[in-house]
C-alpha cells in the first residue's frame, strides 16, 4: 500500500509538472532544459571529481558513514568545531536545488537513508544532501521551480 502511495504520489506530481510546462508554453514563457551534468554521466562525474579534488573545494567526505578526517580538516578550514562544521550540509546550501523541476532532471529515485541528491549550482554536479563543501553557504535548499531557473538563467549568462 505505501509503495502503492508513493507511486500514485510520483504521477501526481509529473502531472502537475506537465500541466505546469504546457501553461508555460502557452504563455510564451521559455522552459530551459535539465542541467546538462544531470542528464551526462561523464560531465557530472568530472565536475564532481574536480570538485573533490580543488583545494578551495573539498567536496566530501567521500563516504558519509566513514568520513576519515573530513570533518575535523573541514572545521579548521572554516576555525570553528566539528560540531558545527557537521551542521553546514549541501542540504541546507543556498546552491543546493531539491525543486520539482530538478527532481524530474535526475536519473530515478534521490533518496537513501542518510538524505537525497539534488543538484549543486556552484560546482555543477549531482551531490549529495549529507556531504558538503568549503564553498558551502547558507540560505537553502533550493524547493521552488522559479528559484531553480532563476539560478540556471544566471549561471547560463555568466558562460
Amino acid at each position: 500500500m505505501v509503495k502503492k502511495n508513493l507511486i500514485m504520489s510520483r504521477v501526481g506530481k509529473k502531472k502537475k509538472l506537465i500541466i505546469e510546462r504546457l501553461n508555460k508554453r502557452m504563455l510564451g514563457e521559455a522552459e530551459m532544459d535539465c542541467p546538462i551534468a544531470t542528464q551526462d554521466l561523464e560531465v557530472n562525474t568530472k565536475n564532481r571529481d574536480t570538485s573533490i579534488k580543488a583545494d578551495y573545494i573539498k567536496y566530501g567526505p567521500l563516504n558519509v558513514d566513514e568520513p576519515g578526517d573530513y570533518w575535523v580538516k573541514l572545521a579548521e578550514y572554516w576555525d570553528t568545531t566539528e560540531k558545527a562544521a557537521k551542521k553546514s550540509l549541501c542540504g541546507n546550501c543556498v546552491a543546493f536545488d531539491i525543486s520539482p523541476r530538478m527532481d524530474d532532471c535526475m536519473p530515478g529515485e534521490t533518496s537513501d537513508n542518510d538524505g537525497r541528491l539534488g543538484y549543486c549550482w556552484m560546482h555543477n554536479f549531482k551531490c549529495h544532501s549529507a556531504r558538503t563543501c568549503y564553498t558551502w553557504a547558507k540560505g537553502g535548499p533550493i524547493n521552488d521551480d522559479s528559484v531553480s531557473y532563476d539560478w540556471q538563467e544566471r549561471k547560463d549568462n555568466n558562460k
